[in-house]
Formats: structure tokens, C-alpha cells, sequence
């Protein structure tokens, strides 16, 4: 599959690893890219000696690195020391990217800049963004209301009519063919895959979380800001995060002022979190949870997924 985005990093497939904050390091970023896609590094809030060692782990595979903008603005040396890593790209996601966007574009490196509005698509294309990722609210993590199926092809028209060298990707609900074959019908060059190389032989990722999303459907997810209470993270308010639901976010969910005042409830959850207990924590994954079935090695998820979006496409204009 030949597109912009694998003409513009030299990739086998239109394929880029989303950069999941505590599950994407080195080695699945690695595994992606030697699979033929692209890996990134989930620098998420910016620990430096864990994207240091991260890295390390990638051997001679070129990888990027992905932050939560609001969080990185706060630590602006983390990416400095990202780009003197040389780094196959820059991905931020979540607030406003200016200026961090000034100091990427200034170091030679491609800037990927995932939206969840149009409005904020138009503005990181203004500042340089070489790649948009349109992210849709049944992604797992953070996010926010429009669904992939109509927000791509809307931001696919704006690029098309204002922008026409910029590169753009789905996400957003995306663990197989079906759902690249999609992407592309609807006029995006690639795909962004979280949860899909969440659960991979290479992610860092409970083994007892990894099992409840693996017996979990889409029905079992939902979208709270429930976490990022417990966790005490300054979350914009325009943002919330999809996960599994469980007796904490039934409680919780409709009480966020009871659960601010609640300090013993909230460390209850970080130490689950901290255990990988999925009952006294939640599993960050998507609406895709339900499209997951086991545990594979990150390349056999490429290779599937390759496969059968080709199936897919071919049959479509048979």
C-alpha cells in the first residue's frame, strides 16, 4: 500500500504505533518498525530517564516519541532531549502545540500533531504539522466527541481544498483491515493503532489488564474523567479518557466534587493501578477492546492487518 505517509517516512505500510503513555516503549516502538511501520515512544508526562531508557531499548530501529502537550510544556528540556535522540518524529497530542511546534520544525524533525476538532486541525496545519492525526472519541486514552467515521473525511476535504502536502491519519476504533480499508475510503492516508499494539507480546502492560480487555467488548468502555481525578493529573477540561468501566467509575462517574474529597478512595485506585488490578483500576483501552482476542507479537498484528484491509480493498473494486 503505497500513500503519502509511507512515501513520506519510507514505510512498508500506513501503519504508525500509537505512542500509548506507560505502554508504548522501546521495544514495541521497535517491533513496529521493524514490522514496516511506525513506532513511537509514549513519552507521555515526561520521565526523563524512562524515555532515556526507552530509547536505549530500540536498538538501531528509528522510532519517534509522542507527549501530551500540556504536560511537556511544563518540562520543555524533555524535548530537546528527545530531539538530540534523533528521532524518526515528534507527536503531540492535546492542547495547543504552539511554540513547542517552532522547536521541532527548527530541528529538521516531521511534526505529527493528532486534533480531535477541525478547528484544531486547521490550526496545527497554520503552524507546520506535517502529519494530522484525526483521533475519534472511541479511541481508548484521552480525547474527545467526534466520531472517526465523519470527522476524517471532514478533515480529509480541508486538507484536500488548503493543504494538500499534509499527510493525514486516522484513529480512533482502528485494530484491523476492516478498519484501514475504511481510513483510506475515507480519504486518510494511514492509521494511528492504539489499543491494538496495547495488547502485544511487547507492550508494557499488566498481564491481568491485558486478560479483562481481552474479555471486555466496545459495550464494557466509557468515557470519564474518573482517572485523572484519582490520579490528581490537571487534565484540561475539554478532555476526558475512555476506559473499562468497573466499580470504581460506576461509583465515581457521577461524583466527581465527592471523589476530590475522597483521598482515601483515590489512593485506593493508584495503588490498584500501581498492582495492575483491573477491578480496583481501569484499563485505558478503546472501543476496539472488542476486537481483540489475544495476544500477539506487534509484527503478526501488522501483518494481519495488512492483509486483510488488501482482502478488503480488493473485493471492493472487483
Amino acid at each position: 500500500m503505497k500513500t503519502k505517509l509511507t512515501e513520506k517516512f519510507e514505510l512498508k505500510h500506513p501503519i504508525i504505533q500509537a505512542p500509548m503513555a506507560f505502554a508504548a516503549g522501546g521495544k514495541l516502538a521497535s517491533a513496529v518498525t521493524a514490522a514496516g511501520g511506525l513506532g513511537l515512544i509514549g513519552g507521555g508526562y515526561g520521565d526523563e530517564d524512562w524515555v532515556h531508557e526507552q530509547f536505549d531499548a530500540t536498538g538501531n530501529q528509528s522510532v519517534g516519541c509522542g507527549f501530551i502537550t500540556w504536560s511537556i510544556k511544563q518540562k520543555p528540556h524533555l524535548l530537546d532531549m528527545v530531539l538530540d535522540r534523533n528521532p524518526a518524529a515528534v507527536f503531540l497530542s492535546f492542547d495547543d502545540p504552539e511554540p513547542l511546534n517552532e522547536t521541532i520544525k527548527a530541528a529538521g524533525v516531521p511534526f505529527i500533531c493528532q486534533v480531535q476538532t477541525l478547528r484544531d486541525a486547521k490550526h496545527a496545519i497554520d503552524l507546520g504539522a506535517d502529519v494530522i492525526v484525526a483521533q475519534g472519541s472511541e479511541a481508548g486514552g484521552h480525547g474527545e466527541k467526534r466520531a472517526t467515521f465523519t470527522f476524517v473525511p471532514e478533515v480529509a476535504d480541508y486538507i484536500a481544498s488548503s493543504a494538500s502536502d499534509v499527510v493525514l491519519c486516522a484513529a480512533g476504533g482502528i485494530a484491523d483491515g476492516r478498519g484501514l480499508a475504511a481510513s483510506l475510503a475515507l480519504g486518510a492516508d494511514g492509521v494511528l493503532v492504539g489499543s491494538r499494539f496495547w495488547a502485544t507480546s511487547e507492550a508494557l502492560v499488566h498481564p491481568d489488564m491485558l486478560n479483562a480487555a481481552i474479555k471486555a467488548d466496545g459495550d464494557d468502555t466509557i468515557r470519564s474523567k474518573v482517572v485523572d481525578v484519582a490520579r490528581g493529573y490537571p487534565w484540561p477540561d475539554r478532555y476526558n479518557a475512555r476506559v473499562l468501566h468497573n466499580e470504581f467509575t460506576d461509583q465515581w462517574h457521577d461524583d466527581l466534587d465527592g471523589l476530590k474529597e475522597s483521598p482515601k478512595a483515590a489512593q485506593q485506585w493508584v495503588e490498584g493501578w500501581a498492582a495492575g488490578d483491573p477491578n480496583a483500576a481501569n484499563v485505558f483501552i478503546g472501543e476496539a477492546t472488542g476486537l481483540i482476542h489475544g495476544v500477539k507479537p506487534a509484527a503478526d498484528i501488522i501483518n494481519e492487518i495488512v492483509e486483510q484491509a488488501e482482502q478488503v480493498l480488493a473485493k471492493r473494486y472487483q
